[in-house]
């Protein structure tokens, strides 16, 4: 029997004006990030709708992102969609699918988002760190090549996001990434592409950010989920409290593990997986892991008044 999965975006994801051609026919959007604005102290639609400056700065793109994904859940949920028989989210978008989920609090999730946002920026000086998307170039290749990079600097770089076959992501000092890019054209990658971030997430630089967020996380109330999650770490769905916890605290500096969530959902019998969030970028890569997957954003007015 086939079955659908949501999944969440994470960062990159953001866009200027993200829900504004919505509101008129959904207003529950604004009630979502008015619920945020009053727990992060600032107007955070103002922000999403006209400070593309703010918008992008990471502790801000946190709790943005995780307020457009929400907002959109509650529409697809007045409107009577069928709940998945999954959800899952990549990097930040973790965070989403377990709100989603009920496994955490959405204002507890703002506040949480927010600090990991701040934690992931104080972990690394600007300027230090760099990330490359490799495209067109086989994971082991990709994984030897910052290898051989990390010895000969004995700086940190690592393969980082896992996005589809032939599209991963590597992370680590500027140096260190530098050459482990340069090591991977050598290889035969087609492109390896800076990206434009400040923090070069999910590798071993961001261990003291994982610190700071395991000491908050103690102070916020989990549930178990309603709806299973399957975690970027270890492509798992945990039910405990404290299990889904550790995972978060291990994203921060493990990498994302996303074709492998796919195809996770695939051998449960998922056939459809929409899109919950900004943008089509899970999407788009959900194409390049497995074409028999229909694959679908649900951020327009079109997708979201039509019939399930």
């Amino acid at each position: 029997m086939s079955k659908q999965a949501w999944v969440f975006p994470g960062q990159g994801s953001q866009s200027l004006g993200m829900l504004g051609e919505l509101v008129a026919e959904f207003p529950s959007i604004l009630d979502t990030f008015k619920q945020a604005s009053d727990v992060l102290g600032y107007d955070l639609w103002h922000v999403v709708q006209q400070d593309e400056v703010k918008l992008n700065q990471t502790h801000i793109t946190q709790p943005a992102l995780l307020a457009a994904s929400y907002a959109l859940y509650k529409v697809l949920v007045e409107q009577g969609r069928e709940l998945p028989a999954y959800m899952a989210g990549h990097s930040l978008g973790e965070y989403s699918a377990l709100v989603c989920a009920g496994v955490i609090k959405f204002t507890d999730a703002i506040k949480l988002v927010e600090a990991r946002g701040q934690f992931m920026q104080e972990a690394v000086p600007a300027g230090t760190g760099a990330m490359y998307a490799i495209i067109g170039l086989d994971d082991d290749k990709i994984i030897a090549s910052c290898e051989k990079a990390q010895q000969e600097t004995r700086e940190i770089v690592a393969a980082v996001n896992f996005n589809s076959p032939g599209q991963v992501v590597i992370a680590g000092t500027t140096q260190a990434a530098k050459i482990a890019a340069e090591y991977c054209k050598e290889q035969g990658a087609k492109r390896a592409l800076p990206l434009a971030v400040s923090v070069p997430s999910h590798c071993a630089l961001m261990q003291p950010a994982a610190d700071k967020l395991a000491v908050m996380l103690e102070s916020i109330e989990f549930s178990e989920p309603t709806i299973p999650v399957i975690n970027n770490v270890d492509v798992a769905a945990p039910v405990a409290p404290d299990a889904i916890k550790l995972a978060l605290v291990k994203q921060l500096y493990s990498p994302v593990r996303w074709t492998e969530t796919v195809l996770e959902l695939t051998k449960n019998d998922v056939s459809s997986l929409y899109e919950i969030g900004p943008g089509k970028v899970l999407t788009g890569l959900v194409k390049r892991i497995d074409k028999n997957i229909n694959g679908e954003a649900l951020n327009s007015l079109a997708s979201l008044t039509a019939q399930a």
